[in-house]
């Protein structure tokens, strides 16, 4: 039975992709929606953006995003810490000093 031009009824859907699945040999019990997690996973393992992310998966907004994968973006203290460094190793530690009369 072909489905041309017909909606996809999600039983439907699933039998196919267990099929499928079983046909490329991917573990048992592996969703479609795994297959999206690891889409996700892959953009932000290679560097993109919580926005490029977003608009990828279709989420409506860049919170849903972050509230689901936010554990897989690279933890940035290191870099954050990097850049004060920069920063404040060209400083004098005497510029920095704060005069007790101004507080």
């Amino acid at each position: 039975m072909t489905l041309a031009g017909r909606p996809l009824r999600r039983t439907r859907f699933d039998e196919q992709w267990r099929a499928l699945a079983k046909r490329i040999d991917l573990p048992d019990g592996t969703t479609f929606h795994d297959l999206r997690h690891y889409y996700a996973s892959l953009l932000i393992a290679h560097g993109e953006s919580v926005k490029v992310v977003q608009k990828r998966l279709g989420h409506k907004s860049a919170v849903e995003t972050l509230d689901t994968y936010s554990h897989l973006w690279p933890d940035t203290d290191d870099g954050t810490r990097e850049a004060v460094d920069l920063v404040f190793g060209r400083v004098k530690p005497e510029t920095l000093a704060v005069d007790a009369s101004t507080r």
